[in-house]
């Protein structure tokens, strides 16, 4: 579905600049939704939350990388000591 009339941005484009871990500001930089007109704005804010909500992948990668990192295992080793 076309969310952005101005800028032809479907939901799937936006759902997939989520999934790639963007915010809204981040969207609407890269896609320009919501720049021009902005009857889409609310509509295009919904399709990110809803994507955040049900692929919160960022958020998931950034904890993996916490809990294998060096400084983080270091850390719980003295606290444990």
């Amino acid at each position: 579905m076309i969310v952005c009339v101005c800028n032809r941005v479907s939901d799937r484009d936006i759902a997939r600049h989520v999934r790639a871990g963007y915010g809204f500001d981040d969207i609407q930089l890269e896609l320009g939704v919501a720049t021009q007109c902005g009857r889409c704005e609310s509509c295009a804010r919904d399709v990110v939350a809803q994507c955040s909500a049900s692929h919160p992948v960022a958020a998931i990668q950034l904890a993996s990388s916490i809990l294998e990192s060096r400084a983080w295992n270091s850390s719980a080793h003295l606290a444990a000591a």
